[in-house]
C-alpha cells in the first residue's frame, strides 16, 4: 500500500516503513506527526482525491531534525566587474512511516 502526501509544497509518494526527508517541520524527535493532505491511496485498489481523499491520513515519526550540505549560489556577469557570492544550507526533518489511514 501507498500514499501521495502534499507537505511543504511538494508531493511525496510514501510506503509503511520508508523514510523520507520533508521541508523543516516543528516537531521534537519520536514524536508523531499525521498528514491530512493526502492526494492518492494506492495497493489493490487505487483511490483518487478531488483534490483530497477524504478521511484518510499518514502517520510518521520524527526521527532526525537536519540541515542539509552547504550549496553555493555564485552570480556573475562577464566583464562587467558584478560578482555574489551565497551559501545555503536547507533545513530538513527525516521522518519515518509508520501507517496509511484510508
Amino acid at each position: 500500500m501507498y500514499a501521495v502526501i502534499k507537505t511543504g509544497g511538494k508531493q511525496l509518494k510514501v510506503e509503511v516503513g520508508q523514510e523520507i526527508y520533508v521541508e523543516k517541520l516543528e516537531a521534537e524527535i519520536d514524536s508523531v506527526v499525521t498528514f491530512d493532505e493526502v492526494l492518492l491511496v494506492g495497493g489493490e485498489s487505487t483511490v483518487v482525491g478531488n483534490p483530497l481523499v477524504n478521511g484518510a491520513s499518514v502517520t510518521a515519526k520524527v526521527l532526525k531534525q537536519g540541515r542539509a550540505k552547504k550549496i553555493i549560489v555564485f552570480k556573475y556577469r562577464p566583464k562587467k566587474d558584478y560578482r555574489r557570492k551565497q551559501g545555503h544550507r536547507q533545513s530538513y526533518t527525516k521522518l519515518l512511516v509508520e501507517a496509511i489511514n484510508a
